[in-house]
C-alpha cells in the first residue's frame, strides 16, 4: 500500500519561507510524475507544481521564481520537496502531495496546513 507522508508545513509571516517534504513509501510499481496541489479557504483544489520522471518541472504561474520543486538524490528515498520562498497570504492553504505510479493510479498525502499571515 502506498503512503505518502509531508511535513514542514506551519505558520509564516509574509516574504518568510517554508520548505515542504513528501516521502513515499509501499511503492511496487515504478514512479511516474509527483508533486503538489493546495487548496486555501473556500477555493477548490488546485495545482502547485509537479515534477516527472525524467525531472521536467512545471508551476502555477503565481508560484513561478517563488516555489521550487525537486526530488531526493536518493531515489531510494522517494522523497520530494517544495521550497516556497516569499510566501504571501495568497499561499494560505493546505497543501497535498501526490504521486503517480506507472500504472497511472494517482496517490494522495493527507495534506500539510500552511498559513501565511500578513
Amino acid at each position: 500500500q502506498v503512503q505518502l507522508v509531508e511535513s514542514g508545513g506551519g505558520l509564516v509571516q509574509a516574504g518568510g519561507s517554508l520548505r515542504l517534504s513528501c516521502a513515499a513509501s509501499g511503492v511496487g510499481a515504478g514512479v511516474g510524475s509527483r508533486g503538489w496541489y493546495r487548496q486555501g479557504p473556500g477555493n477548490q483544489r488546485e495545482f502547485v507544481a509537479g515534477i516527472t520522471a525524467s525531472d521536467y518541472t512545471d508551476y502555477i504561474d503565481s508560484v513561478k521564481g517563488r516555489f521550487t520543486i525537486s526530488r531526493d538524490s536518493d531515489s531510494a528515498k522517494n522523497t520530494i520537496y517544495l521550497q516556497m520562498n516569499s510566501l504571501n497570504p495568497e499561499d494560505t492553504g493546505v497543501y497535498y502531495c501526490y504521486l503517480d505510479n506507472s500504472y497511472q493510479i494517482r496517490y494522495w498525502g493527507q495534506g500539510t496546513q500552511v498559513t501565511v499571515s500578513s
